[in-house]
């Protein structure tokens, strides 16, 4: 049966635009937070209106090193393939820790199958929501996020950091350090994490006390001039969005940082479809509360500025 995207339950949305129709990733497990996991679903639709789906998108096969915490796929095609970054963690302390890992498929339906060898964020720190990103020399990135989570060998920080590092040309591994492009703290909007009286967080994720976060990365360029990377962290009035501009359009910045979230309310993890007919939109989660996450997307514009939101945005 076909929905519309605020009747779809998902965290961290993904869309991607072929010349036939859209497709739509995200964190779809029930139980996202530990426990076992199932994979990631996949939803389509010819006129981004009426969505139909869930489909499998990736089911972890016998042997597979990470057995919990699917989290925030996204799909690029590169390359004549089809390329799938999303975080993996596993029950078992003695394995690999929680990180970005890429699969590959054929087609943007699927099946994805492992493809790098584990994480190819760094395999000693517990790391999160890699995207991808080719710079004007066709070099490949993943920019990460070092966030307030931690592991059972690796402790939360307490202050989120963001990092970029230079993959292979076939992304199957790291191919460079990686590089601290900015802290939480950098950004004026940024807050503690908070839960209310009688709330505690997941034992799972091994939070910091009171951490700033880093996650959600994605990053879109204005032309041949700066780069602006979206981020999320925890703001005024809760789970945000923020936009950091380096104006040298270089990866490695300096980044500089917006004073006030793109998106301040309640949502987050978001990412810029930009439409061949010509929109370009905000695709993001809200609110940030399990299960109540639902896909939405705004209407955006963007310039050497920044990001900014359109004058009617939700659509």
């Amino acid at each position: 049966m076909s929905k519309p995207l605020a009747q779809i339950r998902m965290r961290d949305p993904f869309i991607v635009e072929t010349a036939s129709r859209y497709y739509l990733y995200g964190t779809t497990d029930e139980n996202l937070w530990g426990g076992p996991a199932t994979g990631f679903d996949y939803y389509t639709s010819v006129d981004f209106e009426s969505w139909d789906g869930p489909f499998p998108a990736f089911r972890p096969p016998a042997g597979f090193w990470s057995d919990t915490q699917y989290w925030a796929p996204e799909v690029h095609e590169y390359r004549g393939g089809w390329y799938m970054l999303a975080t993996f963690a596993t029950s078992n302390p003695a394995a690999k820790v929680r990180g970005t890992a890429v699969l590959r498929a054929d087609s943007p339906t699927g099946p994805f199958e492992p493809y790098s060898d584990g994480p190819v964020t760094p395999r000693e720190l517990p790391c999160l929501d890699g995207t991808l990103y080719v710079d004007d020399l066709v070099n490949p990135w993943i920019v990460y996020s070092r966030g307030a989570e931690g592991s059972p060998t690796a402790p939360g920080i307490a202050n989120g950091e963001m990092y970029a590092r230079q993959l292979s040309p076939d992304l199957r591994e790291a191919a460079g350090e990686p590089i601290l492009l900015f802290k939480s703290s950098s950004a004026p909007w940024s807050r503690p994490l908070w839960f209310p009286p009688g709330v505690e967080p997941p034992e799972e994720l091994g939070l910091a006390k009171d951490p700033l976060f880093t996650d959600g990365a994605f990053l879109v360029g204005s032309g041949a001039g700066p780069l602006h990377l979206m981020w999320s962290a925890f703001g005024e009035e809760g789970y945000a969005i923020g936009v950091a501009t380096s104006a040298t359009g270089s990866i490695d910045g300096p980044w500089t940082q917006r004073e006030v979230p793109l998106w301040a309310k309640n949502g987050g993890h978001g990412m810029i479809l930009r439409r061949t007919d010509g929109q370009d939109l905000l695709v993001f989660h809200s609110p940030n509360e399990t299960p109540n996450e639902r896909v939405f997307t705004a209407k955006v514009t963007i310039t050497e500025e920044g990001i900014q939101l359109a004058d009617s945005p939700l659509i």
